[in-house]
């Protein structure tokens, strides 16, 4: 059991390519996962989560064309190139059967307390999602650059005022996909004891 369910989390990476684009997911699969992220932990700002499936060619063709966009000028102002990854993301971004955009009630405010309570109560759904979607044979990538970009977004999908874009998901189940730990430095690398840098 514990086994079973570490290798979920160790094993749920970015699926960018090797998906069945062709292959539909059922709304109820969909559904069946959203209600297991709603379980996630909450923080003060409670169950301020809300989920918008988007399976219409042209919408996900629209996202797409803007999540292409900021990544592009995210590459020029950092001067660097497009990893083939992205790029296969890119390729089949419009293409997937569908996409999780993943709002948050309200919008942060300027204090890092406040920003981090307010996406407390929606990071952990997102994540939770994630995983319940790669444990039913799903593919999806952790995506946040259409945040960049809340009011074209806004625009496009009817977003009422004070509603805040945080994650997308696109989702397609996986073909012949390896998903395996990823290279990580250890726990022992990364964690101290007491006090800030000591071991």
């Amino acid at each position: 059991m514990i086994e079973d369910f570490d290798h979920l989390l160790r094993t749920t990476r970015s699926v960018r390519r090797k998906l069945d684009l062709e292959r539909p997911v059922p709304y109820q699969v969909l559904e069946d996962c959203i209600n297991v992220a709603i379980q996630a932990p909450v923080s003060m700002a409670g169950e301020n989560w809300r989920f918008l499936i988007i399976s219409d060619q042209a919408l996900k063709a629209s996202l797409a064309e803007i999540y292409s966009e900021v990544l592009h000028d995210l590459s020029l102002e950092r001067g660097v190139d497009i990893k083939p990854t992205h790029q296969a993301l890119l390729k089949n971004l419009p293409n997937m059967p569908c996409m999780i955009l993943i709002f948050a009630m309200g919008e942060p405010q300027d204090s890092v307390p406040q920003q981090v309570a307010f996406y407390g109560s929606i990071l952990p759904a997102a994540w939770s999602l994630m995983l319940a979607l790669r444990a039913r044979g799903l593919g999806t990538t952790w995506t946040t650059l259409l945040s960049a970009r809340q009011s074209d977004v806004a625009d496009l999908l009817d977003i009422p005022d004070k509603v805040t874009h945080t994650v997308m998901l696109p989702v397609a189940y996986t073909k012949d996909a390896n998903l395996k730990p990823a290279a990580r430095r250890s726990a022992k690398e990364v964690t101290y004891h007491n006090r800030w840098g000591k071991r």
